[in-house]
C-alpha cells in the first residue's frame, strides 16, 4: 500500500514507546502515511513516570526539520513537546524555511505522572509567536487552563478559553475534556465562526498514556490527505477512542493505548 501523505513529527522521544514520537510513528503509520521525525529531546519513562530528559541542541532540530524537508517535502507537520525559547525559536526559523502550511500543535507541558515537560518562559514564548502560525492547537484542560490562566470546570469554561486562544491567534482549537470527570467526555471544537461539540463514551481504564500525542496525529494524518480540520477532528477522536478500549494493558502505571487498532490484517501471521 503507498502511503497517503507525508507528515513531519517534531517532539521528544518516549523510551516506553507509548508518547511522543513513538506514538506519533505509530500512529501516522497504522492510518496509512509516510512518518518523518525532528527529534526535540529524549526521555526516559516507563508507564509508572518519567526518569529523565536530555534536551536536544536547537540547531540540531533545526537540521532534522529543514534537511528532511527539503528532500522528503511534508504535506502537514504535527509539533509536540518544545521545551525552551531557545527550541521553540528554531522550529519557528525553520518553519518559516521550508514553507509547509498544515501545522497542528499539541502544547506537551505535563507528562502523565506529572512531570513538567517546559518552563514558564517557553509557555509565555509560544502563546505570543507560535499559536498564531499553526492550523490547530490541541490543548487538555490543564493545558488550556495554563494558557489562559482560566479554572476550567465544565463545558462552558471549555468554550471561554478556547475563545481566549483564538484572541492570541489560534485559528482553530480543540480543548480535549478527558480531565473533567463526567460520564461522556466532551472535546470542543471552536474557531471563529463555529463551535463543534464531541461527545464520547468514557472508559474506565487507567491506560491512556500517550492520548494525547496519538490525537494530534491522527488529527495531523486526517488532515494532510484533504480532511477539513473539523472532520479532522473527528475522526482522530473516533481513532483515540478505539484506541482506548483496546488497550493491551502494559505497564504497572499509567499504560499506553493500542495503536494498532484500525488496521485490516489480510493475512494470518505464525
Amino acid at each position: 500500500m503507498k502511503p497517503k501523505s507525508k507528515i513531519l513529527i517534531i517532539a521528544g522521544s518516549d523510551s516506553s514507546g507509548g508518547a511522543g514520537i513513538q506514538a506519533d510513528i505509530k500512529t501516522v503509520t497504522t492510518l496509512g502515511s509516510y512518518a518523518m521525525t525532528a527529534i526535540t529531546a529524549v526521555t526516559s519513562q516507563n508507564t509508572t513516570g518519567v526518569k529523565s530528559i536530555v534536551s536536544i541542541a536547537p540547531e540540531e532540530i533545526s537540521k532534522q526539520i529543514i534537511f528532511t524537508s527539503k528532500d522528503i517535502k511534508p504535506d502537514a507537520i504535527k509539533i509536540g513537546m518544545l521545551h525552551s525559547i531557545k527550541v521553540i525559536y528554531a522550529v519557528i526559523k525553520a518553519l518559516e524555511n521550508i514553507k509547509v502550511n498544515k501545522i497542528i500543535f499539541d502544547p506537551v507541558m505535563v507528562a502523565k505522572g506529572g512531570t513538567k515537560l517546559i518552563d514558564d518562559n517557553a509557555i509565555k514564548f509560544f502563546k505570543s509567536k507560535l499559536i498564531k502560525k499553526v492550523s490547530l492547537i490541541t490543548p487538555n484542560i490543564p493545558e488550556a487552563e495554563i494558557l489562559t490562566n482560566i479554572k476550567i470546570k465544565n463545558k462552558d469554561d471549555m468554550i471561554f478559553a478556547a475563545n481566549e486562544l483564538i484572541k492570541l491567534g489560534a485559528k482553530n482549537v480543540l480543548i480535549k475534556g478527558g480531565h473533567l470527570k463526567f460520564r461522556y467526555v466532551q472535546d470542543i471544537f471552536v474557531n471563529k465562526s463555529e463551535i463543534k461539540i464531541f461527545n464520547s463514551k468514557r472508559y474506565k481504564t487507567k491506560n491512556t498514556h500517550g492520548t494525547g500525542c496519538t490525537l494530534s496525529s491522527a488529527i495531523t494524518t486526517f488532515f494532510s490527505c484533504g480532511k477539513p480540520i473539523k472532520k479532522a477532528c473527528e475522526l482522530g477522536i473516533k481513532y483515540v477512542n478505539s484506541a482506548i478500549k483496546l488497550n493491551p494493558k502494559y505497564g504497572k502505571g499509567h499504560g499506553p493505548i493500542n495503536h494498532l487498532n484500525s488496521m485490516k490484517v489480510y493475512k494470518r501471521f505464525k
